[in-house]
């Protein structure tokens, strides 16, 4: 029997900030972006709107400033040790973020077994978004289900760590979820919460209350 830990990036990994914020901040168009995510909040646009909106604002991003945003941004601690832990224990890690890929993949780095994210076109951009490439929450679900499949977990032993409404579909889900940092919704929805800047604390506070992972340590 195995186990599949499923990350956020956005607000969960990063905290208080996003992919997309922390490479508006590494190209000085902050601004512009921080009024891309207020529509999005008031769902005044989708994820695909979203996403041909930065795919505008960034027409110029280059590899080399996907780096330099990756490496200036504010991870919470642990990570690697995190990841390093599940490996160890014969279990997986995964990121599934609505986020772009050419950011979201440098997680790897961190030690996780697998990272899903809104495909991009290659940078600097030549050809436009293709909307179906653009994750959206409910997407979540069915990428979930394809990984646990694909590496013979029951969803009773999958685990889902996420911070706002955009995790919503996926906590539905699932049964064993946990807010990190999460708003007043999905700390509402979610078996556990756990606030602060450690990535081990909060998946050592899961493995603490679910049974399934107690069971296992």
């Amino acid at each position: 029997m195995t186990y599949l830990h499923v990350f956020d990036m956005d607000g969960t990994l990063l905290r208080e900030t996003t992919a997309s914020l922390e490479i508006a901040r590494a190209l000085r168009c902050e601004e512009q972006l921080v009024d891309l995510e207020a529509s999005f909040r008031r769902r005044e646009i989708d994820t695909p709107d979203f996403a041909r909106g930065v795919h505008r604002l960034w027409s110029a991003l280059t590899e080399d400033d996907v780096l330099t945003a990756f490496e200036q941004s504010p991870f919470l601690t642990d990570i690697p040790r995190v990841c390093d832990d599940i490996r160890s224990r014969g279990e997986y890690s995964m990121v599934v973020s609505m986020s772009p890929d050419f950011y979201a993949r440098l997680l790897l780095r961190f030690g996780f077994d697998e990272v899903v994210a809104s495909r991009f076109p290659p940078l600097p951009f030549a050809s436009p978004i293709v909307s179906g490439d653009i994750l959206t929450p409910e997407d979540k679900v069915d990428i979930v289900e394809r990984e646990r499949l694909r590496r013979g977990v029951g969803p009773e032993n999958c685990v889902a760590y996420g911070d706002s409404m955009s995790d919503a579909p996926l906590f539905r889900h699932l049964t064993n979820t946990v807010a990190v940092n999460g708003d007043e919704q999905i700390t509402g929805m979610a078996a556990a919460s756990y606030t602060g800047a450690s990535l081990w604390e909060a998946y050592s506070m899961a493995r603490g209350s679910f049974t399934v992972l107690s069971a296992s340590s």
